[in-house]
């Protein structure tokens, strides 16, 4: 495997730019500036940041990965405007009906090949997530993480915004060994289900990183938005009283490592 198989660089909330295999992959795009966003739930979403790069200086991508088209802080308007120039967004079956054009519907565990430069194809498998406590999605819509594989490359997993450690559990079980992990975090916290979780929190995602027994996790979706109420610090200090400190990768918007 090459050293240089995978590169994220991170854009700012739940919005990272993968080069994997050869392929430039987006997570969840969002581009516009600081403000107040209102989701269908009622919620008023404020942005605090820009994004690290423009929408426009991004660059083409060879695919979207969209966990869900519903929430302004995971798909924005910005955002849109990048699905309708990308080749292919991976995304749930309901999201891709919504959004229409190149999105593909994924249903949990159904996999499509995006072809690479050079080697085999990179396979894109859809796995569970859950936007929240059992029972949620009639209220938070559905949500899909990502499983990327190919021969030579690590596996690596896209949480998407999972709030079930089961789930993961669940992942692990099925894929197994799991080398790298984009794990959305935040501790999410809005009016919804009493103030329940609808993302991990910070002690949840480095056990997260425990059952995927990764090399290497990058936490995403922890910044730039004012509902997410545990940061950075949180996240290195649960790794640390986890004994994972050497797993993480703590990115801030517009840092990069190669993994």
């Amino acid at each position: 495997m090459s050293a240089s198989a995978l590169s994220i660089l991170s854009l700012g909330g739940p919005t990272a730019l993968l080069n994997y295999g050869g392929l430039r992959l987006l997570t969840d795009p969002t581009f516009d500036g600081p403000g107040d966003y209102h989701s269908e739930t009622g919620n008023i979403l404020t942005k605090l940041a820009p994004a690290a790069l423009g929408a426009d200086e991004v660059g083409p991508v060879d695919a979207v990965l969209l966990s869900h088209d519903q929430h302004a802080d995971n798909l924005d308007d910005s955002g849109r405007h990048v699905l309708a120039k990308a080749s292919l967004t991976a995304t749930t079956p309901a999201a891709a009906a919504r959004l229409g054009g190149t999105a593909r519907g994924l249903a949990p565990w159904e996999s499509l090949e995006l072809a690479r430069p050079t080697g085999d194809p990179v396979v894109v498998t859809a796995v569970p997530a859950r936007h929240g406590p059992e029972g949620c999605e009639s209220v938070t819509g559905d949500v899909t993480g990502f499983i990327l594989s190919a021969t030579g490359l690590p596996t690596v997993y896209v949480s998407g915004d999972n709030a079930s450690l089961d789930l993961v559990r669940l992942i692990a079980r099925r894929v197994g060994a799991v080398d790298t992990a984009l794990l959305f975090a935040g501790a999410v916290r809005t009016r919804l289900f009493d103030g329940a979780l609808l993302t991990l929190d910070s002690a949840q995602t480095a056990e997260a990183a425990s059952v995927l027994g990764v090399r290497r996790a990058v936490p995403v979706h922890f910044n730039s938005w004012m509902h997410f109420t545990e940061g950075a610090a949180y996240l290195r200090t649960a790794f640390e009283r986890a004994g994972l400190e050497d797993r993480l990768v703590l990115l801030g918007p517009g840092e990069s490592a190669t993994i």
